[in-house]
Parts: structure tokens; sequence; C-alpha cells
């Protein structure tokens, strides 16, 4: 038999908490609609105050955890790529803690989408076809996300310069070519579909050579 918690049957209750523990804290409405919960009894939810509305169509549980940045950024802007200058810290390239989220988009995206943001965000709109390169994953906070990796970073670094302070790209610059891990091959061929080859490889061969 089920039980009448506030006008919501407790059932219900216990898989709404289900699906948003396992969506990581947040879920969709259609993720409730998915598991047999109707939009009605996901907003009695919300009314009664088992839920907490995160932004519209998204939901948390109450009383819970506090959501953290990453699962927002996670939940909310799947499509973003971590980049340049919070890609830069995470790397170690960058002594200046970013105020804002730096992530790439495709520029096909609607910008609508980021005009409630709920995180401080600096979009970086992006063609398609470069979308993806060095893109990987990450775990942050214990949430995955996607990041460009340390390659594609130094590339955008010159091709967005003149967003970035010369303190910062002096720092990045340096601190890479200075870094074990680093993989030539990629920087090389990022820097061509990125069409910044000359500049990158005129610089690294100065700082790898010097």
């Amino acid at each position: 038999m089920c039980v009448i918690f506030r006008g919501v049957t407790m059932n219900i209750q216990k898989t709404a908490t289900d699906i948003i523990n396992r969506q990581g804290g947040i879920a969709k409405t259609a993720d409730f609609i998915a598991a047999g919960i109707s939009a009605a009894q996901v907003i009695s939810l919300y009314n009664e105050g088992l839920l907490e509305r995160v932004r519209h169509g998204y939901y948390g549980l109450t009383n819970h955890d506090s959501v953290s940045e990453e699962q927002l950024l996670s939940k909310l802007y799947p499509k973003g790529v971590i980049c340049v200058e919070s890609a830069l810290f995470h790397y170690g390239y960058s002594d200046f803690t970013p105020r804002k989220w730096s992530i790439a988009v495709p520029r096909t995206i609607s910008r609508t989408k980021f005009h409630d943001a709920l995180l401080p965000l600096q979009i970086y709109y992006v063609q398609q076809h470069i979308y993806e390169l060095g893109r990987t994953d990450i775990s942050m906070n214990g949430v995955s996300l996607p990041i460009y990796d340390r390659e594609r970073t130094i590339c955008d670094c010159f091709k967005y310069r003149a967003r970035l302070d010369r303190e910062t790209f002096g720092k990045a610059i340096n601190t890479y070519a200075k870094d074990p891990n680093i993989n030539l091959r990629n920087l090389s061929t990022y820097a061509k579909e990125l069409r910044v080859y000359e500049k990158v490889n005129e610089l690294m061969e100065v700082l790898l050579n010097g």
C-alpha cells in the first residue's frame, strides 16, 4: 500500500529521489517523465518542498548537500568544453584562479541558453569542425567533465591571445614548454587546424631550444 505524504505518495517520492541520485544530483523533468512521474507530479513534489528548482525544468533534492558548480556545469551546459583560462588553471599553466568558467560550445548553439546562466561563464563559440579537436574528459570534484587537452589549450592561447593578458599568456607558454607530458605532434596538428601554426612553431622553437 502506498503511503500518502502531503498529497504525494511515498513511492513517487522515493522514485524521484532515486532519479536525482542517479543523475548526479540534478534531474530534468524529462528524466522524471521517463520513469513514470508526470510533469504535474513533479510540480507537486516541488510545491510540497520535496524538490528544489535549480532552474526551469531542472530539479534537485531539498535539504540535500549543495549542488556543486561542477554538477551545474555538467547538467545545464553539457555541450560546454572547459577551455582557455579554466583549462590553463587545471593544467597548472596559470596561477590565476578564474572568476568564470571558460567553456567552448558550437557556434550554432542558441545563445539564449546562456542568458540566465546560474554560473559565471566565459563563452567561446567555436566552429563545428574544431569543436571536438583535442577534447578529453577529466574528473572534477567527482564529476566527469569535458576539457581540451594541453596542446589544444596552448593553441587556443595563440588563437585568443587578444583576450588574455600578457602575464597569463607568458606563464602558460613557458610552463607548457617545461611540462614533461607535452605532445609536440598533437601541438603541431592542432596548430595547423586552428591556423596558428606559424606563431606556435616560431615561439615554441625558441623556448624548447633556448
